[in-house]
């Protein structure tokens, strides 16, 4: 199935951030339940749910999400995901554990958008239902999916960068992935948002840093050294946002000298905020995107028919906002 058609209410992001400006390595590989008995012999329905990771709060929120929506409905579900957002054979791997367990769906969040494509033929030729949730898998297996429209919210982020640059400078991004669909959308929304609406913007660097801290953070040390006029750096997602914000605090640069936007929530992103380091960030709901997960899944499994796509919204968030109850909602910790 196809999902670049995304049924997105760009508008109402717009107008969320009018409202808002007024007032989203290696490892050991984690998980929980994995595979098991699918199809209980008591008739309970089974949903299993394999993330992109556990590197980040982002998909412990959506874990979160998905356990209360599969307590409310009566079914059980695990979940489950490689250690960092780098290791795809990990995760296809826990797909086609998933896949042979049998169950009465499979929610699905694709790292390599090809990559994912002959595993779930498997599940197809099995008759279980796939849904996806935050990334989607290229083919036609996937029957819905859940997730926030990244290049609208990428977007939002470059309005803001817009606005508290003044309109013109240089400008730089540290995105997660060139591969997956959430690091392209948000990044390219971003980029087509400047160039289109912001000529006296110049987007002079755009590098890849895998969602890591560490790695992120030399990226961002060396942008600022490279582009001595530099006047803000945006962040695609949690680990890209606090490796920017890490490499600021290590060269001593004076807090609101650079604009440093970031995608996410998470506590260090939240307290940069707070603190006056970071200008502000893009927050999307994870909780949401669990919870639709699952009912979609559900919805699947029963045979009834789903939505190509579910847009659970981003919101920005900054420090005159962060505490407004409708955004502390979306945020997570």
């Amino acid at each position: 199935m196809r999902f670049s058609k995304k049924k997105t209410a760009f508008a109402a992001l717009l107008a969320a951030s009018a409202i808002a400006l007024a007032g989203c390595g290696g490892g050991d590989v984690v998980s929980e339940n994995p595979g098991g008995d699918a199809g209980s012999s008591d008739g309970e329905m089974y949903v299993a749910l394999v993330s992109k990771g556990f590197q980040h709060q982002f998909w412990q929120a959506v874990k979160t999400g998905a356990e209360e929506k599969a307590k409310e409905l009566g079914v059980r579900v695990t979940f489950e995901g490689p250690a960092a957002e780098t290791e795809i054979a990990q995760q296809l791997d826990m797909l086609t554990t998933a896949i042979n367990a049998n169950p009465d769906a499979i929610g699905y969040a694709a790292l390599d958008p090809e990559a994912c494509v002959a595993p779930l033929e498997q599940a197809k030729s099995k008759d279980i239902p796939v849904v996806y949730f935050d990334a989607p898998c290229n083919g036609d297996v996937g029957l819905s999916l859940a997730a926030t429209d990244s290049k609208a919210a990428g977007a939002l982020a470059a309005e803001h960068m817009a606005k508290l640059i003044g309109g013109k400078g240089e400008v730089a991004i540290v995105g997660h992935s060139q591969i997956n669909s959430t690091g392209v959308e948000r990044r390219d929304g971003f980029v087509e948002k400047i160039e289109a609406d912001f000529p006296d913007i110049k987007i002079v660097d755009i590098q890849y840093g895998d969602g890591d801290h560490l790695k992120s953070a030399d990226i961002a040390k060396s942008m600022i050294a490279a582009h001595p006029d530099l006047k803000g750096i945006y962040g695609t997602n949690e680990g890209s946002a606090i490796g920017v914000v890490n490499a600021v605090n290590e060269l001593g640069i004076e807090k609101g000298k650079l604009t440093i936007i970031g995608f996410d929530s998470g506590a260090a992103q939240v307290n940069a905020i707070k603190d006056g380091i970071m200008a502000g960030a893009i927050t999307q709901d994870p909780i949401g995107i669990g919870a639709r997960t699952v009912e979609s899944a559900v919805a699947a499994a029963k045979g009834e028919k789903l939505d190509d796509f579910y847009d659970t919204g981003s919101y920005w968030y900054d420090a005159e906002n962060i505490d407004d109850p409708k955004i502390a909602a979306v945020l997570y910790e």
